[in-house]
């Protein structure tokens, strides 16, 4: 077994909808979450962010509890609208010093930032004009990367522009699950070109301002397996790749989509459009790193016949429908797999697999795992939060990541989901990922649990020790 490489980070991540709280404080603007989570019947007993686990008031504790643990490296977001709050034009300099003294903070401790600039909270202005679906967003989003850059480029040196493009595109124009609650394929797509455009825009300017780092894109990393070793199921899955994973991974490591999927795309919905100078755009823009969000492989099956569902056991995109491909495969349970509460099955040997497809794929691109976690309801035993399933999991892909190291991937990191319990989207509060417990009866008080001081050996010990 190779030993983790000399600069490998342990660190985490949070979200900043998801922790900050402070929605409408001190000039930040109204992201669509804001609105979208008001709106009845949308989330968990209808939870939201307003408050969250209100990291904006207690950011120098969380990053006390960081240093404590060992964290040598915190991966966080900017909510776009707390910087610029109609998403472009004048800046809320209060929003900016935020996020100033966080790195400022982090960086005392020895602790390495790094930003997400997108991780779903686009600006409720831009949505009004159209949201992803309109080039004006991504000309939006390279003013407030250009602003990101100009502020923070001098002490932060790993930057990511977006965040796992399939789940917010996937919910917000296929399934309708997240905003702006759209059901479109063709929507969808456009809205995807859009994203991959905006983040060419912002590495092109990461490059221009000369920003001494390294700038990447995050996404899901999912492995599929075909169910068996039939034909049918074998191509199902190469179709299943080709749509989840290539489609995603293609235009910001190659510079182009896949061939073939661009080409059934546009003869059947007629997009993604492309303007003039948008193929040199990706084509001359590409990532640093990629960041791998790992937490489940899918199983594919062959759907010949059958009139695909909009969505799988998880509320994702479940099969080739939602991109025109009717009847060709979908997404079922492993009748041997292991399954969290929420119905995630449990794979670690898919973090190797998917590390080493990546690596095949892009050859010797950088990898970070930037998210990976066990979403449970953590109980507490005599006052001790014993989330001992955490640990498991968190511990077996440690050694599958380290598997793919010894098979010579480049990996670079390890940020576990997450730092803390945070507001899990459209599950609130119930679903529990962090090291750290938040008492919503306790005035937010912050207990360590039993895997934060798993985590701290982990560290100090650089993965020997789990």
């Amino acid at each position: 077994m190779a030993a983790f490489p000399k600069d490998f980070l342990w660190g985490a991540a949070t979200a900043a909808y998801q922790v900050e709280g402070a929605h409408n404080e001190d000039g930040k603007g109204l992201s669509i979450w804001d609105v979208f989570s008001h709106l009845p019947g949308t989330t968990y007993q209808n939870t939201n962010g307003d408050v969250a686990v209100d990291h904006y008031h207690c950011m120098q504790e969380d990053v006390a509890l960081m240093a404590e643990m060992g964290l040598q490296s915190y991966r966080f977001s900017i909510s776009w609208p707390r910087l610029l709050p109609n998403g472009r034009g004048e800046v809320n300099e209060a929003g900016v010093k935020f996020y100033s003294d966080l790195i400022d903070t982090l960086l005392a401790h020895n602790i390495v930032p790094m930003i997400t600039l997108y991780h779903w909270d686009l600006p409720q202005a831009l949505q009004d004009e159209g949201g992803w679906e309109v080039r004006s967003t991504a000309e939006a989003f390279e003013e407030y990367a250009r602003l990101c850059y100009s502020r923070y480029g001098d002490r932060v040196k790993l930057w990511a522009t977006f965040n796992e493009t399939i789940v917010f595109i996937g919910h917000g124009y296929i399934t309708g699950s997240h905003p702006p609650s759209v059901r479109d394929p063709g929507r969808a797509i456009q809205a995807c070109h859009q994203v991959f455009i905006a983040h060419a825009l912002a590495v092109k300017a990461f490059r221009e301002m000369k920003i001494a780092g390294e700038i990447g894109f995050v996404n899901v990393l999912q492995p599929h397996t075909a169910l068996t070793n039939s034909a049918e199921d074998k191509v199902a899955t190469e179709l299943a790749d080709a749509i989840h994973t290539h489609w995603l991974y293609d235009p910001v490591l190659k510079g182009h989509y896949p061939e073939a999927l661009l080409a059934q795309t546009q003869a059947i919905w007629g997009v993604p459009r492309f303007e003039a100078g948008d193929d040199e755009l990706l084509r001359n823009n590409l990532c640093d790193f990629i960041g791998l969000n790992y937490y489940r492989r899918e199983t594919v099956v062959a759907n010949p016949g059958e009139t695909s569902t909009a969505s799988n056991h998880n509320g994702e995109p479940n099969s080739g429908a939602e991109f025109g491909f009717k009847d060709l495969f979908k997404f079922v349970r492993n009748p041997d797999g292991v399954y969290t509460d929420w119905d995630w099955e449990i794979w670690p040997q898919g973090l190797t697999d998917g590390i080493m497809m990546i690596k095949e794929r892009y050859g010797d691109i950088p990898m970070y795992i930037t998210e990976n976690g066990l979403g449970a309801k953590d109980p507490i035993v005599d006052g001790e939060i014993v989330d001992q399933p955490r640990i498991d999991y968190l511990s077996m892909h440690i050694e599958a990541m380290e598997n793919a190291i010894a098979k010579g991937a480049d990996v670079r990191g390890y940020y576990p989901w997450s730092f803390i319990d945070l507001l899990s989207w459209l599950n609130g509060y119930k679903k529990q990922y962090g090291f750290v417990y938040v008492d919503h009866n306790q005035n937010l008080a912050r207990k360590r649990k039993k895997s934060y001081f798993w985590y701290q050996s982990v560290i100090a010990s650089h993965g020997e020790q789990r």
